[in-house]
C-alpha cells in the first residue's frame, strides 16, 4: 500500500500497545495539556454538530443544550465551522508530539489528522464537508442536496430514532429542533443557488431522484408525517399539546422550506446534464484527489487504485469460479453465472409485507448466531447491543441497500442494521448474511463500541478507510468463524460482496477519473459482478454523489490484511487471532499508517 507522509502523519513513535488502550496514559504535565486540549476540541465538535451529542447519548448534563440544535448548514454557518477547524488545527500543530505518551500521541495524530482533510475540503467553494461530521464522517459530497445527502434525509431519522424525550424540555428541544430543521432546509437551499452559479449541479438522473424524494417527503398530510407522529407518540402523558405545535412549525416553516428547496433542484434539474464525474466541476480533478485521500488515508493515484480493483477481481473470480463449477454451475462468465444464481426462486424473497416481514426474521436469526463466535475472535467482548431496522419508505428510494452503527454509549438506543426494503429485488437469501456482518456483527455496530473507551474526540472521528475496511474484514471473520461450512451458496454470497467492493475500485475510478458515464458503469458492475440492476444502478448513482468513498472498502480491507500477514509471520506459533483483532478495534478508528504502527507495537510487544 502507497501511505500517506504527507506532514499531518506524525513521525514513527505513533503508536500504541495493546496494553496501552485506553487507560495507560502517562500523568506527566505535557500528555495532561494535551488531553485537556482535545477534550476542549471534543466540545467544540459538539457545538458545531449537536446531532453527534445525540446520536452517543450524551446531550444531557451540562451538555443538554445541545439537545435543542442543529447543524447551521447556511453558507455563513459552514465558513464559521471551517474557521473553528482551522483555529484548532493550528493549535494541534502546535504540539511536540515528542514530548507525549505513545496513547496520547496517537489520540493527537488522530484529531490532527482528521482536521487536515477536513481543512483541505473546506478550501473548495462548494459541496458538503462531513469528515469531523461523527454521524455522517464516512462521505463527503460535491452536491450539498442529492438522493443520499441532506437535511431532508437525515434530520427525521435523527429525530425520530434517536432524540428520546423524557420530559417536558426534552420534548421542547424537539419543537426547537423542527425549527431549527426548517432553518437547514433553508441554508442548504441557499447554498444550492451558490453552486449553481459556479456551474455545480448534480447529474440529472441524481436530480431525478432527489426531486422526486422531496417531494415523498413535503406530499400528504403535515399531520401524518413521521416526524410530527414520533413527537405525539413520544409525549403521550405529557402536558403541552406537542402533537398541534409540531403540526403548526411542520405547516408554517417546514413544508414551505421544502418547497422552495424543490424549487431550486428543479431550477438545477432544467440545466443539469447527464455527466457522471466530477471531473466536470471547477478544480473537478484536485477534489477527487481529495476525496480519494480522505476516503482511503492514503495518496493512491486513480490509476493506482483503478488497476488494483481489476487486479482483485481476477483473483476473486478464480475462487468463485470454483465453488460454482463444485455446485454445477459451469457456462459463462462468473458474472453471467451469479445472475442467473439470483434469479432462482429458491434464493428470493417474496415482494411486499411477507417477504419483508421473512428478511427481517432471517438477519435477526444471522445476529444471534455470529454473537455464540465472538469470543472465538475476540479476547475483549463489546455488548453488541444492534437491532434490525427497515428504513423509513420515503428515504429508501435513493438509499444503499444498507447501512448500520452503533448506539449511544449508554446503552439506552441500541446500534441499527439498517435495511432498504423498498423492493424485495435487491436481495437474496445468500447475499444477506455477509450484510449483516459487514453493518452489525462483527462490523459496524461492533467494532463503534470498542471506541466508546477512548477519549471522548476518538468517538467523534472516524476515518472511512479504516471502518469501512473493518467492516468488509468482520465478513471475512465470519466465513473464518465457519458460517458457511455447509452453506456453498452463502460463501458464494460472501465472496460476491468482496468482489462488490473490488468492482466500486474500478468503477469509482472510471467515473470520475476516466471519464465513464454512468450507462457504461452500470453495465461493467452487473455484468462483471452478476449484480442486480436495481442494486447496481443505486450503487453507481451513490459513487456520483459521494466521490471516493467507495474505495475506502477494498483499500482498508486490504492493509488489514497485510497487516495481519505481517503478524502472522514476525510471531509464528505465537501470533493470536484474538490479539490482533482486539488490538485493531481497541485502537479505534486511525489512518492506515497509524494501525500499521499499532501492529507493529503489538509484535513487538508479544516478543518481548
Amino acid at each position: 500500500m502507497t501511505t500517506s507522509r504527507r506532514d499531518f502523519l506524525i513521525g514513527a513513535g505513533a503508536a500504541v500497545s495493546l496494553t496501552g488502550i485506553p487507560s495507560a496514559r502517562a500523568d506527566g504535565s505535557a500528555d495532561a495539556a494535551v488531553q485537556a486540549l482535545l477534550a476542549e476540541c471534543a466540545e467544540e465538535l459538539l457545538a458545531d454538530y449537536p446531532e453527534n451529542a445525540t446520536s452517543l447519548g450524551i446531550d444531557t448534563g451540562p451538555r443538554a443544550g445541545l439537545k435543542a440544535r442543529l447543524t447551521d448548514r447556511s453558507a455563513a454557518g459552514q465558513q464559521a465551522i471551517a474557521a473553528r477547524a482551522a483555529r484548532r488545527l493550528a493549535r494541534l500543530k502546535a504540539v511536540d508530539p515528542a514530548t507525549l505518551s505513545e496513547a496520547t500521541r496517537i489520540d493527537l495524530d488522530v484529531v490532527r489528522t482528521a482536521h487536515e482533510f477536513a481543512s483541505e475540503g473546506f478550501a473548495f467553494p462548494y459541496g458538503d464537508v462531513a469528515v469531523l461530521n461523527q454521524n455522517w464522517s464516512w462521505r463527503n459530497a460535491p452536491y450539498v442536496v442529492a438522493q443520499n445527502t441532506g437535511a431532508f434525509l437525515e434530520i427525521p431519522t435523527l429525530l425520530e430514532e434517536q432524540h428520546t424525550i423524557e420530559s417536558r424540555a426534552d420534548a421542547d428541544a424537539y419543537l426547537a429542533r423542527l425549527e431549527a430543521y426548517a432553518g437547514q432546509i433553508d441554508g442548504e437551499t441557499e447554498r444550492l443557488r451558490s453552486a449553481a452559479a459556479q456551474g455545480v449541479i448534480a447529474p440529472d438522473f441524481i436530480l431525478d431522484k432527489t426531486i422526486h424524494q422531496l417531494r415523498l417527503a413535503r406530499g400528504g398530510n403535515v399531520a401524518e408525517w413521521s416526524l410530527v407522529r414520533s413527537l405525539a407518540k413520544k409525549t403521550q402523558g405529557i402536558p403541552g399539546d406537542y402533537a398541534a405545535r409540531a403540526e403548526r412549525i411542520a405547516t408554517q416553516k417546514i413544508a414551505p422550506a421544502l418547497e422552495r428547496q424543490l424549487a431550486e433542484l428543479e431550477a438545477h434539474r432544467r440545466r443539469a446534464t447527464s455527466d457522471a464525474g466530477v471531473w466536470k466541476l471547477p478544480r473537478g480533478d484536485e477534489y477527487y484527489a481529495w476525496t480519494l485521500r480522505a476516503a482511503t488515508t492514503t495518496n493512491m493515484t486513480p490509476d493506482e487504485i483503478h488497476e488494483r480493483g481489476r487486479e482483485e477481481l481476477r483473483e476473486l473470480h478464480a475462487e468463485m469460479d470454483a465453488i460454482l463449477k463444485r455446485q454445477g454451475y459451469t457456462r459463462g462468465t462468473v458474472g453471467e453465472r451469479m445472475i442467473a444464481l439470483g434469479k432462482e426462486e429458491r434464493f428470493r424473497f417474496p415482494e411486499g409485507d411477507e417477504g419483508r416481514a421473512r428478511l427481517l426474521a432471517y438477519a435477526d436469526e444471522i445476529l444471534r448466531d455470529i454473537r455464540t463466535r465472538m469470543p472465538r475472535a475476540f479476547g475483549t467482548l463489546v455488548p453488541g447491543n444492534v437491532e434490525v431496522k427497515r428504513l423509513p419508505p420515503e428515504v429508501e428510494p435513493g438509499a444503499p441497500r444498507a447501512y448500520g452503527g452503533p448506539g449511544t454509549i449508554d446503552g439506552k438506543v441500541p446500534g441499527k442494521f439498517w435495511i432498504n426494503l423498498h423492493t424485495m429485488n435487491l436481495w437474496t437469501t445468500y447475499d444477506l448474511p455477509t450484510l449483516a456482518y459487514h453493518e452489525a456483527i462483527p462490523g459496524h455496530a461492533w467494532q463503534g463500541e470498542y471506541t466508546f473507551k477512548l477519549p471522548l474526540i476518538r468517538s467523534l472521528l472516524a476515518f472511512n478507510a479504516f471502518s469501512e475496511g473493518w467492516a468488509l474484514y468482520a465478513e471475512q471473520l465470519a466465513d473464518e468463524l465457519g458460517v458457511y461450512e455447509v452453506d456453498p451458496f452463502g460463501r458464494l454470497g460472501y465472496l460476491q460482496s468482496i468482489t462488490f467492493r473490488a468492482c466500486r475500485l474500478v468503477v469509482d475510478t472510471g467515473l470520475h477519473a476516466r471519464r465513464w458515464t454512468r450507462e457504461q458503469a452500470i453495465r461493467w458492475f452487473v455484468e462483471t459482478n452478476g449484480s442486480g440492476i436495481d442494486e447496481v444502478t443505486s450503487e453507481v448513482d451513490r459513487y456520483c454523489a459521494w466521490p471516493g468513498q467507495a474505495c475506502g472498502y477494498k483499500v482498508g480491507h486490504s492493509e488489514i490484511n497485510r497487516l495481519r500477514r505481517m503478524a502472522q509471520q514476525a510471531l509464528g506459533a505465537k501470533f493470536d487471532l484474538r490479539r490482533f483483532n482486539d488490538t485493531v478495534v481497541k485502537g479505534g478508528g486511525v489512518p492506515m499508517v497509524v494501525l500499521a504502527r499499532n501492529i507493529e507495537a503489538m509484535i513487538r510487544e508479544v516478543r518481548s
